[in-house]
């Protein structure tokens, strides 16, 4: 770990921050907060990550941002010696198993994720024993140990390549997500698909009634609805039922999100996922008035990645992320696979 000279940092920064349950506090994201950012970020030679849930704060002074994914294979190819990871704690790991020998550090160890804990190893293993002959696919959004016990993983935008690249004779066990494996099962017609019964509890909680008021209250606005969510079978209902133009209803994981921002026509566009989205499809379309289906659906976990504990980390070090190198080994193995397959782009 780089030993950093502290003389040249402005007084009182270590007794401005406050330590609760909800995170590290008593920082404002200010002018000074940033240039002590990014000063700290030079002396540590570290490269900063942002995920797209992050707040705008965080996402502003970021090197990069984007989703899981796509920033730990990032991180890999950065020439820098620390990855600073602004998310969750399964994203930190990811990138320390694609960057073994760099010091990761995530600024709140315990900002942790429901989806992520939907499924544990002994859960896996146990399913496994179920169906020996089965071909696991998980999610990116899995823990470390979890990737360990996996053949193959994806993320929400190539799930169904890579379920279709396995023979259709094999039973196919997907986890974690109930609702992306429910996407993954409409759109392939696979009946030996099984699908663990997990979820994000913010994803899941933006539900169909609110996505079809929203789309009766705003007719000529497109809908982007991760596949993660509760109502993205709504979605599909109501282009089905013609209440939503079908071209009007896409089906998105964040990065394919912007990608979509970027091309829209329609001056509104609904957005039915977490809602630090919202300020990188902004920036990526200003002239597009975008709004959240559900302005409620906001990750506790990714806003403990606050200015505060950004500080703290950088200045102390902490939090550092640990994985064990024969669990790596298995997780890289199974994130190379997906990768192979093609098409492995957004993250989540």
């Amino acid at each position: 770990m780089t030993v950093l000279d502290t003389t040249a940092e402005p007084q009182g920064w270590a007794d401005k921050i406050t330590n609760g349950p909800g995170g590290y506090g008593g920082v404002e994201a200010d002018e000074q907060w940033a240039a002590e950012v990014r000063r700290l970020v030079e002396q540590r030679n570290a490269t900063l990550l942002a995920h797209n849930y992050q707040v705008p704060a965080i996402q502003d002074i970021a090197d990069h941002v984007g989703d899981s994914l796509a920033l730990s294979r990032i991180a890999a190819e950065a020439p820098e010696d620390v990855i600073v990871f602004c998310g969750v704690h399964f994203m930190a790991e990811t990138a320390k198993i694609l960057s073994p020998d760099k010091t990761v550090l995530i600024p709140d160890q315990r900002a942790g994720c429901s989806l992520a804990d939907s499924i544990t190893a002994e859960d896996l293993r146990a399913w496994k024993d179920e169906f020996p002959d089965a071909v696991v696919v998980s999610y990116v959004n899995t823990t470390a140990a979890v990737k360990a016990l996996t053949d193959v993983c994806c993320t929400s935008s190539n799930a169904v390549e890579v379920v279709a690249s396995i023979p259709a004779d094999r039973d196919v066990l997907f986890c974690p997500d109930q609702f992306l494996g429910a996407h993954v099962r409409r759109v392939t017609g696979r009946k030996n698909l099984h699908v663990w019964a997990g979820e994000c509890h913010v994803h899941a909680g933006i539900n169909g009634d609110e996505l079809a008021a929203q789309a009766r209250s705003h007719p000529d606005a497109e809908l982007f609805v991760h596949p993660e969510c509760g109502c993205a079978t709504s979605a599909l209902y109501l282009a089905g039922e013609g209440a939503v133009p079908d071209d009007r209803v896409k089906i998105l994981s964040t990065g394919g999100m912007l990608d979509a921002a970027r091309e829209t026509r329609a001056r509104q566009v609904l957005v039915a996922t977490e809602i630090g989205m919202l300020h990188q499809l902004r920036r990526a379309a200003p002239d597009v008035d975008f709004r959240a289906v559900n302005d409620r659906a906001s990750c506790t976990y990714m806003k403990m990645i606050t200015p505060a504990a950004l500080l703290r980390c950088l200045r102390e070090g902490a939090d550092e992320v640990h994985v064990d190198p024969e669990t790596a080994r298995l997780a890289r193995a199974s994130v190379q696979r997906m990768i192979a397959i093609g098409q492995p782009g957004g993250g989540e």
